[in-house]
């Protein structure tokens, strides 16, 4: 729940005409009658000075009474108040935060290092400037405990030699890994009054005392399914040429000659290199 308060106060440029003509009398006046009276106006339109607040676009400005929260200003413009209020300048605008690359284990205990980008902004000025110490300072400490724990729920990626199968990967599934670390960075920002705009991963790896191993796994994975796949097509190659041998009748092989056959295709189809090809002049019942 909010606990802020929105105000407007006093048009600052008619205080500060008045101000002027405070100014004005006071000096005309005690020239012209030398009456201590004009000499207390004068001071009297200088105390008025320390009233004056000036908030830019997107700027706030927080005001205290002697401990006391009065309010917060968020329209811009020139203002007046009390002059013993004290101010508390707070900008509303978007600022970005580049995090430090971290070095995290993922949920498999990989080491990786990861660094995110987060757009924040203040949205509740009654939180960012009494329930936290410092909420710039808040912004960067939680952002970093809401990518290690984000890196700990997910693995890095998936690779075919694992037992799991996850859905979500830090590396494949950016989409999904940046709305989880958008929730978890609002849950817990909320209490200093912060809003997260946007944040992503903006640096992912593996640690370098792994890396040159997880890049060598990698390569063996893909190869390995790679191989997955020639060996399943020549079975069926192989497996289409015999059933349109036999169907056709072209030609007659017993288990022996068809296993010599089998044999060769696979050779042929799943070999790195061409195959060199040899002209049988023999006859087939040799």
């Amino acid at each position: 729940m909010s606990n802020e308060k929105t105000i407007t106060p006093a048009n600052g440029y008619l205080m500060l005409f008045v101000f002027f003509i405070m100014i004005a009398a006071g000096v005309v006046g005690l020239l012209l009658t030398k009456n201590a009276w004009f000499i207390a106006l004068f001071f009297l339109g200088l105390l008025t000075l320390p009233g004056f607040v000036l908030v830019n676009p997107n700027g706030s400005r927080v005001l205290l009474l002697f401990g006391k929260y009065i309010g917060t200003i968020k329209k811009n413009g020139l203002f007046w108040v009390n002059p013993l209020y004290a101010k508390k300048k707070i900008s509303l605008r978007a600022r970005n935060f580049d995090s430090e690359r971290l070095k995290v284990n993922d949920k498999l205990g990989n080491p990786v290092i990861i660094s995110t980008i987060l757009v924040w902004r203040v949205r509740d000025t009654h939180k960012s400037a009494f329930d936290v110490d410092n909420y710039e300072e808040f912004v960067r400490i939680q952002t970093d405990a809401a990518v290690r724990e984000l890196a700990s729920k997910y693995p890095y990626d998936n690779f075919a030699d694992e037992d799991m199968d996850a859905d979500i990967t830090l590396r494949s599934s950016m989409e999904e890994v940046n709305e989880a670390l958008v929730k978890g960075l609002d849950e817990r920002l909320t209490i200093a009054g912060i809003e997260v705009l946007e944040s992503r991963i903006g640096y992912l790896a593996y640690a370098n005392e792994i890396a040159s191993a997880m890049l060598k796994r990698q390569q063996a994975t893909a190869i390995v399914a790679a191989r997955h796949k020639i060996v399943e097509g020549a079975v069926s190659m192989v497996e289409m040429a015999l059933n349109e041998l036999s169907k056709k009748q072209i030609v007659d092989l017993d288990d022996e000659r068809k296993a010599a056959m089998v044999s060769n295709l696979m050779v042929i189809l799943c070999g790195d290199k061409d195959a060199s090809p040899v002209v049988n002049a023999g006859s087939l019942n040799m």
